[in-house]
């Protein structure tokens, strides 16, 4: 398994993994996609067999402490020097899952906003993956005010 960084021709292949991840509601459109890649391509992290994309991490920098869901649209938010990474998605493709490709993914995400000297990561998650992302060191802090694709959220939080 090779993980890199994203570039914007790897947005057909980003775009196809987060719509088989998320549903309609929940999931980036291949534009919004786009937009980040345009702004942050240094903020996704992709793991490939081949020239296979398995899943990915993507997210961005901001001196926010909590996720807000005006993020996930409005690339402008981004801050280059943000001291702070907010996660929008860990994806692995439902053929890959079980494998340890989120983990391994989530594990180069972490070291690499270490080196950066960020001071914390944060994400949202469905009740079911709260336990996925404790075993990554992430705190649940309950219940998020996000209302994200109509679904309930917790945020959880990883200083390094």
């Amino acid at each position: 398994m090779e993980i890199r960084k994203a570039t914007i021709k790897d947005l057909e292949n980003i775009a196809a993994v987060e719509a088989a991840c998320f549903n309609n509601a929940e999931a980036a459109s291949a534009q919004s996609i786009k937009a980040r890649l345009e702004v942050f391509s240094d903020c996704f992290w992709l793991a490939f067999e081949g020239n296979r994309l398995m899943g990915f991490v993507d997210g961005m920098k901001t001196d926010e402490s909590d996720l807000l869901d005006e993020m996930y649209e409005n690339t402008s938010l981004h801050s280059p020097q943000g001291t702070r990474l907010m996660i929008f998605g860990v994806c692995t493709l439902p053929s890959f899952q079980g494998k340890g490709i989120a983990t391994s993914v989530l594990t180069s995400c972490i070291s690499d906003c270490k080196k950066q000297g960020l001071s914390e990561i944060v994400l949202t998650c469905k009740d079911a993956l709260v336990g996925f992302y404790r075993r990554s060191g992430f705190v649940d802090e309950g219940v998020s005010d996000s209302c994200h694709g109509g679904v309930i959220w917790h945020q959880m939080r990883l200083v390094l």
